[in-house]
C-alpha cells in the first residue's frame, strides 16, 4: 500500500463517519417532522417484528405532520400502537386507513437538551475522524519502518493527513451549528 492509497482510504473513511453522523441527526427530532423520525419504530407482522418502512409507506402531509399508510388494512391499529409505544413521545391518530403523526411542540428545556445530544454526537464523530487519522499516520510510520518510504515523504503525509482531518472537523462544526440552530428555531 502506498502513501497516496493511505490518504484516499482515509478520507474515504473519514466521509463515511461525516455520513453516519448526519444519518444519526436526522433521527433527532426537532420541531419540524421528516420521515426518518419512525425508521427505528418496529411493528409486530404476524410474529415478527420488522422497520414500519416494511408495512407502510411514510411520508410527509406538512411542516409538522408525518403520514402513515399502511400497506394491508389490518396493520394499522399495530402500527398505531408501535408509534405509540416507541420512545418517541408522540401520539397518533387514525383517519380510516390514513394515520397521521402530528409532531408535538418542544419546550425550551427539551431543545436545550436536544443541543446537548447533538453536541455529544458530533464530538463522537471528531473521535472517529481523529482515530482514522491517527491509523493513518501508523500506516505511513510502518511504511517508513519498512524502508517502502522516506522520513520526508513521511511529514509530508502526517501534513497532508492533517489537513483532511482538519476539514472534515470543521465540516462536522458546521453539521452541529446547523442542527443546534434547526432544534433552537421556534
Amino acid at each position: 500500500m502506498s502513501i497516496a492509497d493511505i490518504k484516499k482510504t482515509a478520507e474515504s473513511k473519514m466521509d463515511m463517519s461525516i455520513a453516519s453522523f448526519s444519518n444519526n441527526l436526522t433521527k433527532i427530532r426537532t420541531g419540524r417532522a421528516s420521515p426518518a423520525l419512525l425508521d427505528n419504530v418496529q411493528v409486530d407482522y404476524y410474529g415478527a417484528m420488522v422497520p414500519l418502512s416494511q408495512v407502510a409507506n411514510v411520508s410527509l402531509l406538512d411542516a409538522r405532520t408525518v403520514s402513515v399508510q399502511p400497506w394491508e388494512k389490518s396493520m394499522a391499529a399495530k402500527i398505531e400502537k408501535a408509534i405509540r409505544d416507541s420512545d418517541l413521545g408522540l401520539n397518533p391518530s387514525s383517519m380510516g386507513e390514513l394515520i397521521r403523526v402530528p409532531m408535538p411542540p418542544m419546550s425550551e428545556e427539551r431543545r436545550k437538551e436536544l443541543t446537548k445530544v447533538v453536541r455529544t454526537e458530533g464530538e463522537n464523530a471528531k473521535i472517529a475522524v481523529r482515530n482514522l487519522r491517527r491509523d493513518a499516520n501508523e500506516a505511513v510510520k510502518k511504511l517508513v519502518k519498512e524502508k517502502l518510504a522516506s522520513e520526508d515523504d513521511q511529514k509530508r503525509a502526517e501534513a497532508d493527513i492533517q489537513k483532511v482531518t482538519d476539514k472534515h472537523i470543521a465540516d462536522i462544526d458546521k453539521v452541529v451549528a446547523s442542527k443546534e440552530q434547526e432544534i433552537m428555531a421556534v
